[in-house]
């Protein structure tokens, strides 16, 4: 009798220790986007970009996004960075088709929590794939928590001055799912912390206030670099390579830069947020650029 083909099946979750913390990565879903040029390498050549592609095996054309929330237990506090896509694609007709319907909730469940257990949620910047999950149906989905903005991320989608004509609807979306929560929230720029351990890096250029974390428990060291780089190859081997989707496409590259020069010299693991699920791994330094290696065994040791 023949066997009915169902499909591929990932894992959606990941969790590991990190000296006195816990880090779990949760899949919230995934898109597969078109035209790997000029998404990345905009300010490189189409065969430029496709040569890379096949020298590391992937798609010349096709390329799988990731989106990838963290949750990082402190034994006191359940901290939840990022929020997903939420309902945006069934809210907006704009996002119908681009953005899968967050899961992020449905996985949390699966590590064994519920929205009411998230003590701190903190939005790494204002993107739609990173706010999408706050609210649903105007009603805060994590009702028990302390939110955390970035200070200059705030400020600028809330003001709403120089938004570029392709995120006016982001900007939109950010008034009515992020504005509201203002007075339960925090505002944080970067070297100031969260809670004790987890300490906000400046990432600024995606967006104008991206901020990335630096988590430390009992010297063991983590970060969470959120969309400083948006590919493991493209933005990797090729940092000065633009993504169209960074918004201060120049800054982006600087500190896209920085970043990976730190995680390259202290071999410090990461988590980016649309990286191969579960996200997790180092870089080291290659020619030019450096080159990503995923997590293995090394945190589960």
């Amino acid at each position: 009798m023949p066997a009915s083909l169902q499909g591929p099946l990932r894992p959606t979750v990941n969790r590991f220790k990190l000296g006195g913390f816990e880090v779990a990565t949760i899949l919230d879903g995934v898109s597969i986007r078109d035209r790997l040029h000029p998404n990345f390498g905009g300010n490189a050549s189409a065969e430029d970009v496709h040569a890379l592609a096949r020298a590391n095996n992937i798609d010349t054309e096709r390329f799988e996004h990731c989106y990838t929330c963290t949750l990082v237990n402190t034994g006191k506090e359940l901290v939840l960075f990022d929020t997903g896509n939420g309902n945006l694609a069934r809210d907006i007709e704009a996002m119908r088709g681009r953005l899968p319907i967050g899961a992020l909730v449905e996985q949390l469940a699966v590590l064994g929590h519920k929205p009411e257990d998230i003590d701190v949620v903190v939005t790494t910047h204002g993107h739609p794939d990173h706010i999408g999950g706050l609210t649903d149906g105007g009603k805060p989905v994590y009702p028990n928590a302390r939110y955390v903005f970035g200070a200059a991320e705030f400020d600028f989608w809330k003001k709403g001055e120089n938004v570029r004509e392709a995120r006016k609807g982001n900007r939109e979306l950010f008034v009515k799912r992020c504005v509201p929560l203002a007075d339960r929230s925090t505002f944080i720029d970067p070297g100031q912390d969260v809670v004790s351990g987890i300490t906000a890096v400046d990432a600024f250029g995606h967006s104008p206030g991206l901020l990335a974390f630096h988590v430390e428990s009992e010297g063991k060291r983590f970060m969470i670099t959120a969309d400083t780089c948006t590919q493991y190859v493209m933005a990797v081997q090729r940092p000065d390579w633009y993504f169209d989707m960074d918004d201060d496409k120049d800054r982006a590259v600087a500190s896209r830069k920085r970043i990976l020069d730190m995680l390259a010299t202290d071999k410090l693991p990461f988590v980016s947020f649309h990286f191969p699920f579960p996200g997790v791994g180092y870089v080291e330094r290659e020619g030019a650029g450096y080159r990503w290696t995923p997590h293995s065994y090394q945190l589960s040791l």
